[in-house]
């Protein structure tokens, strides 16, 4: 049935305006969108780091003249889909209710330019850990006075662990950041965020609750932005088909049994894990002597303990502090200068004695106890339901993508108004223990998920030995994770929004000898996963205009981006280009024209209109990005053979089952077909010639006529493979050019160690069997 939508639900699927099935194959655009462009701050310097009322990001994800560069790299790579990564901060730095429109402006001018390529795009309102100044990104430095804490005084306190205050940002601790959910900084203003009201009644700013004061700024700033994108009048469901809620949130403090245990379901250890209650007394000035922590393969083990000595020094504003830059009124119940938990009988600060180690473990109205399931049920979707209201009054038609906390259960709404039929359920996944470790195992690793959700009696029987079960294994996990949001929140397309590797694995062994082949195998065991599950999308984490070997993604460490100033980019043939065409005898096809659109100017054509900037490229520059040659001395292609892969693009019919299989070169499709609605509508599939040169692939299909061809419908030269079928269950295999990839063995350092796991577990798995 057609719409004049270009993107609609139709049973848990997703369709475009003639009906035919679409799989979303996307990516986040991009990592860049997390820092300011003026001042340029990545996350490891500390200059005019706390001038952050003054920050303008009005360059990112990049430059609008580069746009086109970047979305032709992206559409060549296959993707359909495009995650756009903005943060509350760049819209709202200026203080309180002071957008940037230059900005605004600046993000219409490149989402017209993702149009022009035929982009699927939802908006990403992202955060990490709050807020940049608590070492992440997401929130305007503002909201962290609003709460009456003081971001330079976190370094001392160990109120947030920022890498742009580390002693020596060389040596800031891989994957440290995201502990600071549970540090002082982020675990309180997540409280506040979601339950101010009922946790923290005396912060009461501008006459109304914290909570009420964050949600309703943060919520009134990407309505502001919606409303630009809806006056703009050629982005709105032309591009723009949906608003995904906040990125990854967090709970805070909220149902915590104990404040002076760390909690059992808290996975995440590393560095310095300081309990919520000493956290609360060093954020107070008290020394501490807390546990230390490392990541394993099997998890987190203690190495120690560590003094934390904050010499007096306190997280919180002092009691004289002048915030009146910002307008606010704050009221007189609320001092600064102590701790907000103090003033709500949480501890007595004369005696450090811990009075109410359970105060977040109940509703304090109700009595309910607030475990992540009732969180999620409760606050989140209170907040939920306030930004869906609110986006759907400006883009009414909005498909809005629920994204509940990371790998928790989802809400419990199926069934209930909330049961939204222009609803997504957005989940992350990654796996955890190669991007804690940066190396890639092929010898074991574990079913996470299974272990959350209390699948084995014992962790040991989650342990999947040999690359093939662990490949399995993701599948699993992701179809049970798919599974849960349909038994959870009805029959709702799942698009799993983020996952992704590191690229720096092996202490960044790649990027001195051009092996990929690590990261090769973890990027296609990944997206095996993600297709075995039949997600009905992706995006991939990440997309960084500015990434580099020496400092990754210029963000906490991290190095996840499928694009490197360092690297190549697969080799493509010639443009503009002749397409011709490889099909079936009985082809009724129309001869696509050559030269239909001249080739969009990107690395892959140098002319005399592109010469100077292809000179000044950051990718072939004479001055290398990275200031170590041995990083930048064997550039490779970043393993794009594992993610630059072939998938249906539109398919007349659902999707039964899809697989790439990168070993063998070999694509295969099975569809529940219908009738075309057209002979202009066949199924389409993206069929990359980097695998699939046009005279050296084999076509077998159950019925029908097929065509492989390249055109420029969208800017830039795609190729892909067009197939005519009748109604019925039909198949489809496409066989390519057989390449060397991963061919590495497991190595016994891998082994080995899961002899010491198995070891400290007092038995041995190859004993047991597992039903």
């Amino acid at each position: 049935m057609a719409s004049s939508l270009r993107l609609i639900i139709e049973d848990g699927h997703f369709q475009d305006a003639h009906g035919r099935h679409v799989l979303l194959r996307g990516i986040n655009v991009a990592g860049d969108s997390k820092l300011p462009s003026q001042p340029d701050v990545p996350s490891h310097v500390s200059q005019d780091f706390f001038d952050g009322d003054n920050v303008k990001f009005h360059s990112r994800p990049f430059r609008k003249e580069d746009a086109h560069i970047h979305f032709s790299r992206l559409k060549r790579f296959g993707y359909n889909t495009i995650r756009y990564v903005f943060t509350w901060e760049a819209i709202e730095a200026a203080g309180p209710g002071r957008y940037d429109e230059v900005w605004i402006q600046h993000t219409i001018d490149v989402l017209r330019t993702a149009k022009d390529y035929g982009f699927y795009i939802f908006m990403d309102p992202h955060q990490d850990v709050w807020s940049r100044y608590c070492g992440g990104s997401g929130a305007p430095m503002w909201t962290v006075y609003a709460c009456g804490l003081n971001p330079q005084s976190f370094a001392a306190t160990e109120a947030a662990i920022v890498h742009n205050t580390y002693p020596e940002p060389e040596n800031f601790p891989k994957m440290i950041w995201s502990t600071n959910y549970y540090r002082l900084a982020a675990a309180t203003i997540f409280t506040l965020f979601f339950a101010g009201r009922d946790f923290a009644p005396k912060c009461i700013i501008d006459g109304v609750n914290i909570q009420d004061y964050l949600q309703g700024h943060f919520v009134r700033a990407c309505e502001h932005l919606a409303k630009r994108i809806h006056e703009a009048g050629d982005i709105e469901n032309d591009v723009i088909f949906g608003w995904e809620s906040l990125n990854e949130p967090s709970r805070g403090m909220i149902g915590h049994v104990d404040l002076s245990v760390v909690p059992s379901e808290q996975q995440l250890k590393k560095g310095t894990c300081p309990t919520l209650w000493q956290a609360i007394l060093t954020g107070s000035g008290r020394a501490c002597e807390v546990d230390s922590w490392d990541m394993g393969g099997l998890g987190p083990y203690k190495v120690g303990r560590i003094l934390i000595d904050p010499h007096g020094e306190m997280a919180w504003l002092p009691e004289d502090y002048d915030d009146s830059r910002y307008g606010w009124k704050r009221d007189p119940d609320w001092k600064l200068g102590e701790c907000i938990w103090a003033q709500h009988g949480v501890w007595d600060p004369s005696t450090d004695v811990l009075l109410r180690k359970n105060y977040f473990e109940k509703h304090p109205t109700s009595g309910d106890k607030l475990d992540y399931h009732t969180f999620t049920n409760t606050y989140f979707m209170a907040f939920y339901r306030k930004y869906r209201d609110t986006i759907r009054g400006i883009h009414k038609d909005a498909i809005m993508l629920c994204q509940p906390p990371t790998l928790e259960l989802p809400p419990s709404i199926k069934g209930t108004e909330d049961d939204d039929p222009r609803m997504v359920y957005a989940p992350h996944y990654y796996d955890g223990i190669t991007l804690m470790t940066k190396k890639w195992n092929r010898t074991w690793n574990v079913d996470v998920f299974g272990v959350l959700r209390g699948r084995y009696w014992h962790p040991a029987f989650a342990i999947k030995i040999g690359e093939t079960a662990i490949r399995n294994s993701f599948k699993e996990q992701l179809a049970a994770m798919r599974k849960e949001g349909q038994d959870y929140m009805g029959n709702h397309p799942c698009i799993l929004t983020e996952f992704g590797i590191p690229y720096d694995m092996d202490d960044k062994y790649a990027y001195k000898t051009g092996d990929y082949s690590s990261q090769s195998a973890a990027m296609d065991a990944n997206h095996f996963a993600v297709e075995g599950a039949l997600m009905e999308g992706y995006t991939l984490w990440l997309y960084s205009a500015t990434n580099d070997h020496q400092r990754g993604d210029q963000w906490n460490g991290e190095d996840l981006s499928i694009f490197s100033a360092d690297d190549q980019t697969l080799p493509v043939s010639a443009v503009p280009r002749t397409p011709d065409l490889n099909q079936s005898t009985s082809s009724l096809l129309k001869t696509a024209t050559a030269g239909t659109r001249k080739e969009v100017e990107d690395e892959t054509s140098v002319t005399p209109g592109n010469l100077r900037r292809t000179l000044t490229n950051p990718s072939i520059a004479s001055e290398q990005t990275s200031q170590n040659p041995e990083l930048t001395n064997t550039p490779g292609y970043r393993a794009a053979e594992a993610y630059v892969r072939p998938a249906p693009i539109a398919t007349n019919g659902a999707i039964i089952d899809y697989v790439f299989d990168l070993k063998n070169c070999e694509f295969t499709l099975e569809i529940d077909g219908t009738t075309p609605p057209s002979e202009d509508l066949p199924t389409t599939v993206f069929l990359p010639e980097y695998h699939f040169p046009k005279d050296q692939c084999t076509v077998t299909v159950s019925l029908g006529k097929w065509e492989i061809s390249t055109d420029d419908e969208e800017r830039t030269w795609v190729q892909k493979l067009r197939w005519w079928h009748g109604p019925g269950k039909q198949s489809l295999k496409v066989g390519g050019l057989v390449r060397p990839h991963n061919s590495l063995a497991g190595t016994a350092e891998e082994a080995g160690y899961l002899e010491q796991c198995q070891q400290s577990y007092a038995f041995n798995l190859k004993d047991c069997t597992v039903m």
